[in-house]
């Protein structure tokens, strides 16, 4: 199917391209977000005479974004979640939470501006981009932790779960010093001594 970019869509052209897509791709996403227009002689005409009100939007939306991403940019938002002893989360983080996270944080952000390549499973900082626009992109850290201590002892630099295996370590070495039956006598030796 050929459509009419109305906005520039990431990996498919830019604003006014006229391009070859598959046919769910149009129908599913394209069209219903408003990002394009079926290339027909009727909608090139109608593009043509909004273009200049098209690109004036779009440099709006993009200053307004770029505003944003000066403010956002570099920020590190804490979210809490149970984990396990090795920092192994009870589920996973989803675009929804961090939105979520953010817009606590103070900045307005939907869920499809957060993309995430892989699946956030464990506790630690997490490096993140958000999408403000489509030519504008800026950097976050996700800080996820079990409890606010932790989480500002992530944003320190310390690694809490290495921490844990040395005091698990330190316990079984302290153990391992000790013979079994080598401690203080118990109080069957007072009773034979009388």
């Amino acid at each position: 199917m050929q459509v009419i970019l109305l906005e520039r869509v990431e990996k498919l052209g830019q604003m006014g391209d006229v391009v070859k897509v598959k046919d769910g791709f149009a129908r599913n996403y394209l069209l219903p977000k408003k990002k394009a227009l079926r290339a027909n002689k009727s909608n090139i005409a109608v593009f043509e005479t909004q273009r200049a009100q098209l690109e004036a939007r779009n440099l709006e939306f993009k200053k307004e974004a770029e505003a944003v991403s000066k403010k956002l940019g570099g920020k590190t938002f804490v979210l809490l979640r149970q984990a396990g002893d090795r920092g192994q989360l009870y589920g996973s983080v989803s675009p929804r939470d961090i939105a979520d996270v953010i817009i606590k944080g103070g900045f307005t952000v939907a869920r499809t501006q957060v993309p995430l390549d892989k699946a956030i499973k464990h506790i630690g900082l997490h490096p993140l981009t958000v999408v403000l626009h489509p030519e504008v992109r800026v950097n976050v850290t996700l800080n996820v932790a079990r409890t606010e201590d932790e989480a500002e002892r992530q944003a320190r630099g310390e690694d809490v779960l290495a921490e844990k295996t040395d005091d698990e370590e330190a316990k079984a070495n302290a153990e391992a010093l000790f013979d079994e039956g080598a401690g203080p006598a118990e109080e069957e030796e007072d009773s034979e001594a009388e």
